[in-house]
């Protein structure tokens, strides 16, 4: 199974929020309430963004952090190698050598390489802004439009409070 990391995931999350809320700067304790996405974590993940480029750091007090581009410009493949290193589904086609006993022997590193490519590929052509698109399934058009959510369970009915937008919200 291909499966990203936990640390890529919230990468995503923090990203596609700041994408929504538009181009502002803003803190880790602010992400982190808006995203769910724990403060420590949010802080660790902006110091492995902005080196690869796509957070800018703003110090002082109105200091945080910024998408360094419109997310239409980021690709999911940039956040996958800048959170979790080249993308590679085998240790033979990360660049790395040495860490298979068969590597000089192996028919499939070719092969391994195509897949590889076909992977990337089609990572890079999803971008921030795809991912920052709130669909709308009925339990998130309900946050949006402040409706009453049935909650079948309890038999109360609650008032859920749509999600603000912006970096004032």
């Amino acid at each position: 199974m291909i499966k990203l990391s936990k640390m890529t995931d919230y990468a995503v999350i923090v990203m596609a929020r700041m994408a929504r809320d538009g181009a502002c700067v803003q803190t880790v304790p602010q992400l982190a309430e808006r995203t769910g996405v724990p403060a420590p974590t949010v802080a660790k993940l902006m110091k492995l963004l902005a080196p690869a480029g796509l957070m800018d750091s703003h110090r002082g007090a109105a200091g945080g952090y910024s998408l360094t581009r419109a997310a239409e410009g980021i690709s999911i493949a940039e956040i996958i190698s800048a959170v979790d290193g080249p993308i590679a589904l085998t240790a033979c086609v990360d660049g790395a050598e040495g860490h298979c006993d068969v590597e000089s022997l192996c028919p499939m590193r070719g092969n391994w390489d195509k897949v590889n490519r076909a992977v990337r590929r089609a990572l890079e052509e999803v971008t921030l802004a795809d991912m920052s698109t709130v669909p709308a399934f009925p339990p998130l058009a309900a946050l949006e439009q402040n409706e009453l959510i049935d909650n079948r369970r309890t038999g109360r009915t609650t008032r859920v409070i749509g999600e603000k937008h912006g970096c004032d919200a």
